[in-house]
């Protein structure tokens, strides 16, 4: 079977291999086909190292497929049946489960320590415990999650995790309200998905933040009302809110540095939300007394902040409304054999989602 595979950590290309093997099926677990997936800037955070993974291991988390075959006990899916991948199940059990807050279940991560894959040279993990860059995988039963016969499997692989992150982060997490200020730092697939969340919501003014002229043009198309650059934000805030601030800013790079402009581009009492995931040794640093003084609510949200499997069908429901705009996302499309031009489509910030079909 052919897979895409990182060799150790720091690499900026991927080998595609056709000697590699999916491996762990059993009771409670299933066989799936991808067919599509998308490549996710976590992606390569941890090819580089900034989100920690063993190596080998094949990257990819936001996949869409079909099942070829459930393992005993499997009684919700069988083979045939249209799935995308949820890399972060809930489990249902554990403490954060019970309390409602199924997102920051650790049974997914707990699937990242166990190798997915095999082949000659010894295990290949799947990242976050999935690994989507393959003709086929084998996870838990929980991690496929049925999809209707009107979601193409793009779409769905979209759904599976950018999209949910960013949506989430509005609804979920800093629940904009219609009418408010919202400024959206880092435009790439997951900032054009808050900024889609934010028109949705409602929000009076939308300002785009980003660095590659195409992003902010792209930010436009989604919803923005405004696009600048970083050197411009200063100015967009004092001119759209008079110095003071916005009611609701995602930062959506994962530094430090552009957590700290976010939080100074938060108005007092307003609120900071934390979408892009960085480095264990990225640290933000703030003075108690501001914490204090300006009531700045820090909001980090993790895959959307909510309950994953309702927030899937909330986006299915705006994305067939019209509300939400999916195809316009997939800006590249190219086959598993091409996959490190979709890497180069990412770095340069070319593509806001680079579907590999495969």
């Amino acid at each position: 079977m052919r897979a895409a595979v990182q060799h150790e950590t720091g690499r900026d290309r991927l080998e595609v291999l056709d000697d590699v093997e999916a491996v762990g099926f059993g009771p409670g677990r299933v066989r799936i086909r991808i067919r599509a997936t998308g490549l996710c800037h976590s992606d390569l955070s941890a090819m580089n190292g900034v989100l920690p993974q063993p190596t080998p291991f094949v990257p990819g988390h936001e996949g869409a497929g079909e099942i070829l075959d459930v393992g005993e006990g499997v009684t919700n899916l069988k083979a045939g049946d249209r799935v995308l991948m949820c890399w972060l199940p809930a489990c249902g059990s554990c403490p954060s489960c019970k309390r409602g807050q199924t997102h920051l279940c650790l049974a997914g991560f707990m699937n990242a320590g166990t190798p997915n894959f095999t082949r000659p040279g010894g295990d290949v993990f799947g990242f976050a415990g999935t690994g989507t860059f393959t003709e086929e995988v084998v996870v838990a039963a929980h991690c496929a999650v049925p999809i209707p016969d009107d979601v193409p499997y793009e779409i769905a692989a979209l759904i599976g995790c950018g999209v949910t992150t960013g949506l989430g982060a509005v609804f979920n997490t800093a629940r904009v309200e219609a009418g408010s200020s919202v400024a959206v730092i880092g435009c790439g697939g997951v900032g054009i998905s808050v900024i889609q969340g934010a028109r949705a919501s409602g929000a009076a003014q939308i300002i785009a933040v980003d660095p590659v002229p195409a992003r902010r043009e792209a930010a436009l198309r989604f919803g923005a009302t405004e696009a600048v650059a970083p050197d411009g934000l200063a100015d967009a805030k004092a001119r759209i809110t008079g110095g003071e601030g916005f009611d609701h800013v995602f930062e959506v790079v994962g530094k430090s540095a552009t957590a700290r402009t976010a939080y100074e581009t938060t108005r007092r009492g307003g609120t900071l939300c934390i979408v892009g995931a960085g480095a264990l040794d990225d640290a933000l640093q703030l003075t108690m007394f501001e914490l204090f003084f300006d009531e700045k609510r820090i909001l980090p949200s993790l895959y959307g902040g909510g309950d994953v499997l309702r927030s899937y069908e909330r986006t299915i429901a705006l994305w067939r409304a019209g509300r939400i705009d999916l195809e316009g996302l997939i800006t590249h499309r190219v086959r598993l054999d091409d996959v490190n031009d979709a890497l180069d489509q990412m770095r340069s910030g070319t593509a806001l989602r680079t579907c590999i079909e495969i």
